[in-house]
């Protein structure tokens, strides 16, 4: 049985950090959305027809292996929460878990436009994201998609049964992943380091 934490929130909010400390607390592994991103424009180029097909089953074969076999897994997202295809997906990931015996968790972060503009040009974001080294394009990016889309779900909005909604305007990723693991009862577990995550 596995479980999946998928961690959203806007553009630049922690998503990432807060998923590596979850991942390190909990011994579960992680998948955070540029991985997927950043192998698929490599290999077919930025937001090219291909790129957007081998993105998306990237993913899809991430999520059947960890059901296949038993793997805890962490997923970061940004949800346009007005989109109905975007609530349809997270909910066929919700059902593709639960139906096979394991978890399926909703965190939801959020920080003032300010916080996450600053965030989005720290130097490890930009190690981790080699799509955004480009700082004007991924500012310019960051403040469309906050114009042109909800990228927090309204106050009294809950999508799942486990839907927790954290702002972590001034909160450290640590303290983020400790709320994460009260509010849900989880509980760590038993890994070599090597089986979670190896070479960084």
């Amino acid at each position: 049985m596995a479980n999946l934490i998928v961690v959203c929130g806007p553009q630049a909010v922690g998503k990432m950090v807060v998923a590596e400390s979850l991942r390190d607390k909990l011994k579960y592994n992680l998948m955070i959305n540029h991985d997927s991103i950043e192998i698929s424009d490599k290999i077919f180029g930025f937001a090219t027809p291909a790129q957007k097909e081998f993105n998306a089953f990237f993913r899809e074969k991430v999520f059947e292996l960890a059901v296949k076999y038993d793997v805890d897994l962490i997923f970061t997202y940004v949800t346009a929460f007005e989109l109905q295809e975007e609530r349809d997906y997270l909910t066929s990931l919700h059902d593709l878990f639960t139906k096979s015996g394991g978890d399926f968790y909703f965190v939801e972060l959020s920080a003032d436009l300010e916080t996450r503009l600053a965030r989005n040009e720290t130097p490890y974001r930009m190690e981790k994201k080699a799509s955004k080294k480009n700082v004007e394009w991924s500012r310019t990016n960051l403040l469309d998609d906050n114009k042109n889309h909800r990228l927090n779900s309204y106050e009294g909005e809950v999508w799942f049964t486990n839907h927790l909604k954290v702002d972590n305007t001034n909160l450290s990723p640590e303290q983020v992943a400790d709320k994460i693991i009260e509010a849900f009862g989880l509980t760590p577990n038993e890994k070599e380091e090597k089986e979670y995550r190896f070479g960084g």
